[in-house]
């Protein structure tokens, strides 16, 4: 439990920078396409995981009236301002997503960049279903993506990576755990700072659901009309797929 609390502490300051080849712009557009699909007149949106508010604040710019909610402080923080250089009124609060206490409800909750995979517990992920079950309105949507199986065993897998970009080098040793479906990841950063590289070290751990299983465990809790999509698509996945989409509605 203590490791899930401990991501992105002094790591939200360099996160954005080794995500800026993600096209966040992108992931909202399809993001609004889906609710448009589902939901036309959907308005108030929960980013769960919102990080530092790269599909947040996107979303709010194209219309939406958004909250977010993350473990993260640092991460919030981050997400803070950059709402304010955008101009976006965005509500965001620290909380724990395997326990939410939100008297407000949405027509739509979201939650991107593979957020699920880290919750390894299916009694706390089927929890944060059912909680997320009663904070939507009716006919609300939940959306949200994983890191697939494939990709979290066989391309993370036990794998170590070593990379450089834009002055921060970091290496990142993965183990996989074949009963538990766990991958841990070990990420050492080393930031340029002035003439010397400050370290920062961050452990993460993911579990890799196959997609029958989050059906499943929708379904159980009360979910309908469950769509599984291929990365921005309206396709089926494929074994191959390494991040899929899934809409549920409630």
């Amino acid at each position: 439990m203590s490791i899930f609390m401990s991501c992105y502490g002094s790591f939200a300051q360099i996160y954005d920078k080794l995500m800026d080849e993600v096209d966040y712009n992108e992931w909202a557009n399809y993001l609004k396409r889906i609710i448009e699909k589902h939901k036309r007149d959907a308005y108030y949106i929960l980013d769960l995981a919102c990080g530092t508010g790269n599909i947040t604040i996107p979303m709010s710019i194209l219309g939406y009236s958004l909250w977010g909610i993350d473990i993260s402080e640092e991460m919030l923080s981050v997400a803070e301002n950059k709402a304010r250089i955008y101009g976006q009124n965005i509500k965001f609060i620290k909380q724990d997503m395997r326990n939410l206490n939100i008297t407000k409800t949405f027509d739509v909750v979201i939650c991107g960049c593979d957020g699920i995979n880290y919750i390894t517990e299916e009694n706390e992920l089927e929890k944060v279903f059912n909680d997320i079950y009663k904070i939507l309105n009716p006919d609300g949507i939940f959306i949200f993506d994983i890191s697939s199986f494939y990709k979290l065993k066989y391309i993370l897998g036990n794998n170590t990576f070593i990379e450089e970009k834009d002055g921060i080098f970091y290496s990142w040793e993965n183990e996989y755990d074949d009963k538990s479906s766990v991958v841990t990841m070990r990420l050492n950063f080393f930031v340029l700072d002035g003439e010397i590289y400050r370290r920062i070290e961050e452990i993460h751990v993911q579990k890799a659901y196959k997609t029958d299983e989050i059906h499943h465990m929708l379904s159980k809790c009360g979910f309908t009309d469950i769509g599984i999509f291929d990365e921005f698509t309206f396709s089926e996945p494929n074994d191959k797929s390494q991040r899929i989409f899934f809409v549920a509605k409630k």
